[in-house]
């Protein structure tokens, strides 16, 4: 397995940054690596991670989950009333019923196998929403009607009905049984429903409630945690529990826990929740690798080729009709506008994780049609995904409205340059500051010498190699001028001057340095 780890760390990685450099999502270069690493193709996976592969999908769809609950905004939810509620019932089951229609009439499968099938289809995929959705986020796109706010949590909340309805046809389909009280009362699962769903939701929201209260606790409180690495992994190992006891126990969504835990953080501890969303987001790094070449590796291309166009069109069909009627219906009169809408085609619409997760199960318990939604549920991996991750960013400057970012609800990195300004006096003291103050946000420094000649440049690169040995840096032309200074900042886009206090004759700061200060509207840190 070790092999096999090294293998899809590396091709996933390089594959990944391979695809992106020709403008494509990451994602897509992971999932043909994964291809070319399985079975169909180079089979250079070992079978035990092939096994295994569900556990790690499990591991990365918590760590995302995990991410999507840290980027909620319950404002922004409360805006939009009930769109968020109703984006996550209306698209789902619309798409669901279509494809069931659709699979009836061009399959012959029996009512219940289409409903089956139009459950595998319908679920959406976190692994490819939240974080483009968080994406978003952090740029400011929709943010101020909360439209990512409201995909991510009608997202989770489509992805617990149809899971739940999966279960039950799946049982009635591979048994024909139906649960009964004491005295063989038979019920109608059907009937169920709505009790278990409300029994998911609920009890989910209320673990999750929990586990953010225990977390503050441990990790605030108490204090058992000495840094973020160490807030990091306890928080993913509680998450992970919640979705390892749902599995046990089903009687709550572990997703949506999870997701309801990282929400509620937000809540409890803001200083907690933004240390935990920089752990998470470096948590998914890893995790999105192992995911997309897994998922790639299980997809059995020679089941494809009888189902492709027929696939297809069932998949259009899907998304087209079904899934736009219930996004019409969702959002009804909300406050969104026409292009807002269609943006839910772009940033809804994408499957993957839950489609690799369960699509295999009907074959494995015998149902008749099993091959065929197999073979559907790759295909909607293979189409939806990659373009899903393609058109959330590519459309959301199209059709969403940029608004102010709140850091506080989004990890928002950002890349902080500094600009040294050096001479011969003050040179080492500016170096050691830069240097300093660099190294607390993992900034770049651009030096800027002022007034040197050539060779007093040249006997001060020493000087600069030995400070900034372990920095990003860049040295520029010498500059002359207070004037020129400011321009050169401004034209850097650094987020801050440090320049040595120098001295005039009479002890206080030399004439260029107040200039720059007086005349500089980024923020001058000004060294003794």
């Amino acid at each position: 397995m070790l092999s096999s780890l090294i293998w899809i760390l590396l091709a996933g990685y390089f594959a990944g940054q391979v695809a992106y450099r020709l403008k494509a999502p990451a994602l897509v270069g992971m999932v043909l690596a994964g291809i070319g690493l399985g079975p169909q193709v180079a089979n250079l996976l070992d079978a035990d991670m092939l096994a295994a592969a569900d556990s790690f999908r499990t591991l990365a769809v918590t760590v995302i989950l995990m991410k999507a609950g840290l980027g909620l905004d319950r404002d922004k939810l409360a805006q939009q009333g009930t769109v968020a509620l109703r984006l996550g019932f209306l698209p789902a089951a619309c798409e669901a019923i279509v494809v069931a229609l659709a699979a009836v009439w061009l399959f012959q499968f029996s009512w219940a196998t289409g409903l089956l099938l139009g459950c595998v289809l319908g679920a959406e995929s976190p692994a490819v929403i939240v974080p483009g959705m968080l994406r978003l986020k952090s740029l400011g796109w929709g943010v101020k009607k909360g439209i990512p706010d409201a995909i991510l949590t009608g997202s989770a909340l489509s992805d617990v009905l149809l899971l739940l309805v999966f279960s039950l046809l799946l049982a009635f389909l591979s048994q024909g049984a139906r649960p009964a009280l004491p005295g063989g009362i038979e019920l109608n699962p059907l009937l169920l429903l709505p009790l278990q769903v409300a029994l998911q939701i609920g009890l989910g929201v209320a673990l999750g409630w929990l586990t953010a209260r225990l977390l503050v606790c441990v990790l605030t409180r108490r204090r058992w945690t000495q840094n973020t690495v160490q807030e990091t992994l306890v928080a993913a190992s509680w998450a992970l529990l919640l979705v390892v006891v749902a599995e046990r126990v089903p009687v709550f969504s572990g997703y949506l826990a999870v997701m309801a835990a990282g929400f509620f953080l937000i809540e409890r501890d803001l200083p907690l929740a933004r240390q935990l969303r920089r752990g998470f987001n470096s948590l998914w790094i890893v995790a999105e690798i192992l995911l997309f070449v897994l998922l790639g590796a299980s997809i059995q291309l020679d089941v494809l080729g009888h189902v492709l166009w027929v696939g297809l069109g069932v998949l259009a069909l899907g998304t087209l009709v079904g899934r736009s009627l219930g996004w019409y219906l969702a959002t009804l009169g909300s406050n969104w506008t026409r292009s807002e809408r269609m943006f839910l085609l772009a940033g809804n619409s994408a499957k993957a994780t839950v489609q690799a997760a369960i699509g295999a199960i009907p074959l494995a318990q015998g149902i008749e049609g099993g091959e065929t939604i197999l073979a559907l549920a790759a295909l909607s991996i293979l189409v939806t995904a990659p373009l899903g991750a393609w058109a959330i960013p590519a459309f959301a400057p199209r059709l969403l409205a940029r608004d102010a970012v709140d850091p506080a609800k989004v990890l928002v990195d950002a890349k902080v340059q500094l600009l040294a300004v050096v001479d011969r006096a003050i040179s080492p003291r500016v170096l050691v500051k830069a240097a300093e103050l660099a190294r607390r946000c993992d900034g770049s420094i651009v030096v800027l010498p002022i007034s040197l000649t050539a060779a007093n440049l040249a006997a001060l690169q020493p000087q600069i190699r030995q400070h900034l040995a372990d920095i990003r840096y860049r040295v520029l032309a010498t500059a002359t001028e207070a004037s020129e200074v400011v321009q050169i900042a401004q034209d850097a886009r650094v987020d801050e001057i440090v320049i040595g206090k120098g001295a005039d004759e009479a002890g206080k700061v030399s004439a260029i340095a107040r200039m720059i200060l007086n005349y500089s509207s980024i923020p001058v840190v000004v060294v003794e």
